[in-house]
């Protein structure tokens, strides 16, 4: 068997495209561009990467972006204080604090300081308790990410047994939520494994879509898995490989060469769930201004209309 690759920069590619005339729309409306701003506490590197990444991103859809980077020094209140001010600022649609933060910070603390309408990170307790609802709201980009990568290689995922080995709030948990949705995004039969599981592969090897998301570098192996599989994997883990110029690797939760072989879709790693994060924060910038005036009402939190 042949599995077809999921490209997710190739989507991510499409996604951006698409979120652009959503864009060029809000600004020939209102005359402003969408706005999202980033706080980066402290000198993480990996975080500044991402951060560039989402410049980058903003740039090519016609977001305005700004970044603020702030001193560990400032503490808890000056965080809070920032978010704060971001919250009352009416030309900033979305607002997301890079994590991870720095030790003695609060992370649940500043998550639940941001204006739920400006939460394009979708980490909120409010945004949660939609999902987990069933109503619209801002979802988190990767699982978000994931379902449009689904949707968009023509995955059926209605009626279908979906697999998720990882609870994080950040991946499973939201992910799972997302296909309990009623439509054609999600109607699934959801199953979520975890580290406590019993006898894991009898459950993954039941699964008509598989996603991995638990950070163990080639985890999944081909006898845990049935023939005609779709396989999402969200694993992005650093291997040594000393005779590769850079003296290592990515690679991802699932044994790739040789899941492959039986798996009918097949995300890599890298370049296929990790593109779609950012291009799914774009799309929750734009769907944020649109709900703050007014033009989205329930039901249009999607690229379809477009």
């Amino acid at each position: 068997m042949t599995a077809t690759i999921i490209d997710g920069r190739k989507t991510a590619k499409q996604v951006r495209h698409d979120v652009s005339i959503q864009v060029q729309d809000f600004t020939a409306r209102y005359e402003r561009k969408p706005k999202l701003a980033v706080i980066l506490v402290g000198d993480n590197s990996a975080s500044k990467v991402y951060i560039g990444q989402k410049e980058k991103a903003c740039v090519e859809v016609g977001i305005d972006s700004v970044t603020i980077t702030l001193s560990p020094s400032v503490g808890m209140d000056g965080l809070m204080g920032e978010v704060k001010r971001l919250n009352e600022d009416p030309n900033v649609d979305g607002i997301l604090v890079q994590l991870p933060l720095p030790e003695d910070f609060d992370e649940t603390a500043i998550i639940e300081a941001i204006d739920p309408l400006k939460d394009v990170d979708g980490f909120h307790p409010v945004t949660i308790g939609r999902l987990v609802a069933g109503d619209d709201t801002l979802f988190p980009c990767t699982p978000n990410g994931i379902v449009e990568l689904l949707v968009r290689y023509g995955i059926e995922t209605k009626g279908k047994h979906v697999v998720i080995v990882g609870r994080s709030n950040i991946v499973g948990k939201p992910l799972a939520n997302l296909l309990l949705r009623r439509g054609n995004r999600g109607d699934s039969t959801v199953t979520v494994c975890h580290s406590r599981t019993n006898d894991l592969a009898q459950y993954t090897r039941q699964a008509d879509i598989l996603v991995a998301a638990i950070g163990v570098p080639d985890f999944i192996q081909a006898d845990m898995v049935k023939d005609g599989v779709v396989v999402i994997d969200v694993g992005i883990n650093r291997i040594s490989a000393p005779s590769t110029k850079r003296g290592y690797k990515l690679v991802g939760d699932v044994d790739y060469d040789e899941v492959s072989e039986k798996a009918s879709a097949i995300t890599p790693v890298p370049g296929g769930v990790g593109p779609m994060t950012v291009a799914m924060l774009m799309l929750n910038t734009v769907t944020a201004a649109r709900t703050r005036e007014g033009m989205l009402g329930p039901k249009d939190h999607t690229l379809e209309e477009f």
